[in-house]
């Protein structure tokens, strides 16, 4: 069914009392936003069509004008940000549960801005914290958290992690080492990036160490594969034998060639 505006009009009935002269009417409807004639549907559907649609404000404007309302890109920016403020205390409450995890994986990525005056965007930087407990059958839901950043400096995921106590997920974006340098959070690295400056190299020059490292690493996906969904295992008890030829063997890429390996680099 398609879209389309209603206006809901409320009388309010007032009554006076003849002997007393007591004026009472009925209580004003609940809005959404303080003052707003908009209602909930609408603002979200603005919210929606502006964050995840991608349609600026001022062609949304242009889109509900061609429907007969007639609404200023500045109306439209006022019930944003108030929209913005009503939602505060679920925003804080969904910040406070996705810090309290024990991990996280972080990323940024690149938001074109409007600058006006200028002739063209500028960039800003959309940083991401997801709680994701079920490749690992854990009990606490997926849960996404966002900020807006006009820059890519490191300050901000610092700040956006003050709280946080444990292990994140990164990439090896520089900003990310001053949260490493004491023990509140420790860093686990991305497989992904690590991997892909195997296969460029193997690309360009096919050399036989990258190749073992993306197969050694493809050996690691396999493993996660088959463990994906499944919860955390009792330890095991190793033999002095097994554990001195995991020893032997772990960091070995390249072993009895290791001058060699480096120059095939």
């Amino acid at each position: 069914m398609p879209g389309r505006f209603k206006l809901i009009r409320h009388v309010r009935a007032k009554l006076s009392c003849r002997a007393c002269d007591t004026v009472v009417a009925a209580p004003t409807p609940d809005h959404a936003i303080a003052r707003g004639r908009a209602g909930a549907g609408l603002l979200a559907h603005i919210a929606v069509s502006k964050y995840d649609d991608h349609l600026p404000l001022y062609r949304q404007a242009e889109i509900f004008a061609r429907e007969g309302v007639n609404l200023e890109t500045s109306t439209l920016s006022g019930w944003v940000g108030a929209t913005a403020a009503a939602l505060q205390p679920l925003i804080d409450a969904l910040a406070a549960e996705v810090m309290a995890s024990d991990t996280l994986h972080v990323d940024d990525t690149r938001v074109p801005v409007l600058a006006p005056g200028i002739g063209k965007t500028k960039t800003g930087r959309l940083w991401t914290y997801v709680r994701d407990e079920r490749p690992f059958a854990g009990c606490r839901p997926p849960a996404a958290l966002f900020f807006y950043s006009p820059d890519h400096k490191g300050e901000q995921p610092r700040a956006h992690l003050k709280e946080f106590r444990g292990v994140i997920h990164v990439d090896g974006y520089a900003g990310f080492n001053e949260l490493f340098a004491g023990n509140r959070i420790a860093e686990a690295g991305c497989w992904a990036h690590v991997r892909r400056k195997f296969f460029d190299v193997h690309a360009a020059i096919g050399s036989s160490i990258a190749k073992e490292a993306l197969d050694r690493i493809g050996q690691l996906y396999r493993v996660e594969e088959t463990i994906n969904g499944a919860g955390p295992r009792p330890p095991t008890t190793s033999t002095p034998a097994a554990i001195e030829a995991h020893r032997r063997g772990a960091g070995c890429l390249g072993r009895g060639h290791r001058t060699q390996a480096v120059a095939q680099i």
